[in-house]
């Protein structure tokens, strides 16, 4: 039977690895439990991981290859295989239940799969769980995020009362990423304050979801999020809010997302940009949607809005401004439109 949330914990913290770990479900729960099972490893002498990416044209014999190969620096090594559509298909069901048949010693094998449902459960899962450990990581029920949001902060190195979470639970409005963005800004604002959050004072950190500002804007755009950004403009717009300020934000994210773009390793322009996992999660969901000319594009019609607004180009800069938020939210129908 899969782990639930305890029992995976307690797993987390052993002396020893398994030889398979199966984690599937939402994205930001399953890359953060692969982190937290990769920096478990390392303390425990597996300096060594082979990285395989399970697409369409992938070659599952070099999953047998990866067990079978030799370690050059370390007897412990991690073979690391992305599931992507949770399906392994035929080919690939078999190859997994071969490797667990008799799996390597001093191997141990971490798939992961982010996009997973019951129908997405098999034999090959079933053998996955037998020879190792199945988690499956489902989004908190209604009832669940105050206590969620609870254990979040904790790991944060935060504590606040029932009804301070229970109130973040309610801006958040059940959005995972959103919860985990807030989560990370209050550990950024109560940075050294050990003080128990109350109600009121949650009240005062944390930005009301009517308000509309430029972080929200971008947030939700890159969320891909199309019908809130382009509310969420639309009432900046009416607040007279000054396009030249949220223009100079709505740039630096995409420089950002560009330079994500290019990077070679992402992993590590992640770690030189200094992006807290919610935020890393934001960009790399967004980055999928759309190659890199894209947000080379974008970039070009943001710099030309800029212009607009401050006079030096003509046309409507809040027409253009809503027609780039829809193109960042959503770039397939932006392009299908060009």
């Amino acid at each position: 039977m899969p782990l639930n949330a305890t029992q995976w914990q307690k797993a987390l913290a052993a002396d020893s690895l398994r030889p398979v770990y199966l984690l599937v479900g939402e994205e930001l729960l399953v890359l953060e439990a692969a982190d937290a099972l990769r920096a478990q490893a390392r303390k425990l002498g597996y300096s060594e991981r082979d990285v395989l990416d399970a697409g369409t044209h992938f070659d599952w014999n070099d999953l047998a290859r990866a067990g079978a190969g030799m370690s050059l620096f370390a007897t412990r090594r991690m073979i690391d295989l992305r599931l992507p559509t949770g399906r392994p298909g035929k080919e690939g069901a078999a190859a997994l239940t071969e490797y667990c048949a008799d799996p390597p010693p001093d191997v141990t094998l971490l798939v992961t799969a982010t996009t997973w449902s019951s129908k997405h459960d098999g034999a090959w899962s079933k053998k996955l769980d037998a020879t190792g450990a199945m988690v499956v990581f489902n989004a908190p029920r209604p009832n669940e995020w105050s206590s969620w949001i609870g254990a979040r902060l904790a790991s944060r190195g935060l504590s606040a009362t029932p009804d301070a979470a229970a109130l973040l639970a309610e801006r958040v409005e059940g959005n995972l990423l959103a919860a985990a963005q807030e989560v990370d800004k209050l550990a950024v604002l109560r940075a050294g304050d050990s003080s128990r959050i109350d109600a009121a004072l949650m009240e005062s950190l944390v930005a009301d979801s009517a308000r509309y500002d430029a972080f929200k804007l971008t947030d939700a755009a890159f969320a891909g999020d199309g019908a809130r950004a382009l509310h969420i403009l639309a009432g900046l717009h009416a607040e007279g809010e000054e396009l030249i300020g949220l223009m100079g934000w709505l740039v630096n994210q995409l420089q950002l997302a560009l330079r994500l773009a290019n990077a070679r390793d992402f992993a590590a322009q992640v770690r030189l940009e200094r992006l807290w996992p919610a935020r890393e999660q934001l960009f790399r969901k967004a980055l999928r949607r759309a190659p890199r000319e894209h947000w080379l594009q974008c970039l070009a019609r943001a710099s030309r809005i800029d212009r607009m607004a401050k006079g030096r180009e003509t046309g409507e800069p809040w027409r253009e401004a809503e027609r780039l938020i829809a193109a960042i939210a959503e770039p397939r129908a932006a392009m299908a439109l060009a």
